[in-house]
């Protein structure tokens, strides 16, 4: 999975719409192969966007699950700590 996409299934508090949004537009990105697609492109783009987003979000409504909701500053606290350990690997 792309680094860039988080897990948005089970948090507290719940994902907003921006977040669903932004995942959706770093999915399309990759998929496409472009960061900024071209004027010719822009409307296939947004609307390839748009249609993931609302993928996304029907599912995240669909998903059941017994677990605790995961903690956004402990997930973030992980993904810093997973960073720092690449990091570290990299110079040495």
């Amino acid at each position: 999975m792309c680094r860039n996409i988080r897990r948005l299934h089970n948090m507290e508090p719940p994902v907003t719409d921006e977040e669903i949004r932004a995942a959706a537009v770093q999915y399309v990105r990759k998929v496409s192969g472009s960061t900024a697609p071209s004027a010719r492109n822009e409307e296939v783009f947004e609307a390839a966007v748009e249609a993931v987003a609302a993928a996304t979000a029907e599912l995240l409504e669909g998903l059941t699950t017994s677990a605790p909701p995961r903690s956004r500053e402990e997930e973030a606290r992980k993904r810093r700590e997973r960073y720092q350990k690449r990091f570290e690997a990299a110079t040495e």
